[in-house]
């Protein structure tokens, strides 16, 4: 099993970001396989997203709801999708977290319209595939 495998199984991962002064920021979240990376999603103006825009290198790592590690850390190059992308990824996660998935993606929708959110590419270091 690669380690691409191992990731998309799980129910969380820890997505960290880096400040511009080089400090890390954890956050659990969803994931799902998108062909040959993970892909999450995020509020639009989340601080993540602002911090991928300026630097894609960030690192993943499995982990549960409340952001604790199980695993290692592996590093990874982040891209925010488009709009078609990131309707492609509320429906794997859809598939895949079933009704809460459901019921979290229509919340969301209602709270901040279909521009309110964004998927993220997680492309995983060569060799870490």
């Amino acid at each position: 099993m690669t380690t691409l495998d191992r990731l998309s199984a799980e129910k969380y991962i820890l997505l960290t970001t880096f400040r511009k002064d080089g400090r890390a920021v954890p956050t659990p979240v969803w994931s799902v396989r998108d062909g040959e990376a993970l892909a999450v999603w995020t509020r639009a103006d989340s601080g993540k997203v602002k911090r991928i825009r300026r630097n894609g290198d960030v690192t993943v790592a499995p982990c549960d709801v409340r952001g604790r590690p199980h695993g290692a850390e592996v590093p990874a190059h982040a891209t925010i999708y488009g709009n078609g992308d990131t309707g492609r990824v509320r429906d794997l996660l859809k598939h895949k977290y079933r009704l809460l998935g459901r019921l979290s993606l229509l919340g969301s929708r209602l709270r901040r319209g279909e521009g309110g959110t964004v998927g993220i590419r997680l492309t995983l270091a060569e060799g870490q595939g």
